[in-house]
């Protein structure tokens, strides 16, 4: 289900805050409440580590062991000895997101089975 509830406090939010003229504060309430509902703003991010993997949750576990090794073995810090300093940290922070999300998946299945 869709989130919705970001829009309404907005337009409440927004209509009270702005008291010179509620109608503008309410429709500019009810737009930051929309991107919040739609996750502009990206804060639902550990939410889905299957995007991660890029696969969906229907996935099945070999699916995403294959994924795990996939994306871990281009992106492991090791391999990128000869690479600029930079590039290493970014592979070793992408590194550190594959692994929490690989880890996150095999919780929740865990969870799921148990």
């Amino acid at each position: 289900m869709k989130r919705w509830y970001g829009k309404l406090l907005g337009f409440f939010a927004g209509a009270a805050l702005l008291r010179v003229n509620p109608l503008l504060g309410a429709l500019v309430g009810l737009l930051i409440g929309h991107a919040f509902d739609t996750d502009w703003f990206k804060l639902r991010r550990r939410d889905n580590p299957y995007g991660v993997l890029g696969l969906t949750a229907d996935a099945s576990d070999a699916d995403v062991d294959l994924a795990y090794r996939r994306l871990i073995s281009q992106y492991h810090p090791d391999k990128l000895v000869d690479v600029a300093d930079e590039l290493r940290n970014q592979a070793d922070a992408k590194a550190r997101e594959i692994n929490t999300a690989y880890d996150r998946i095999k919780t929740l299945r865990k969870k799921r089975q148990g």
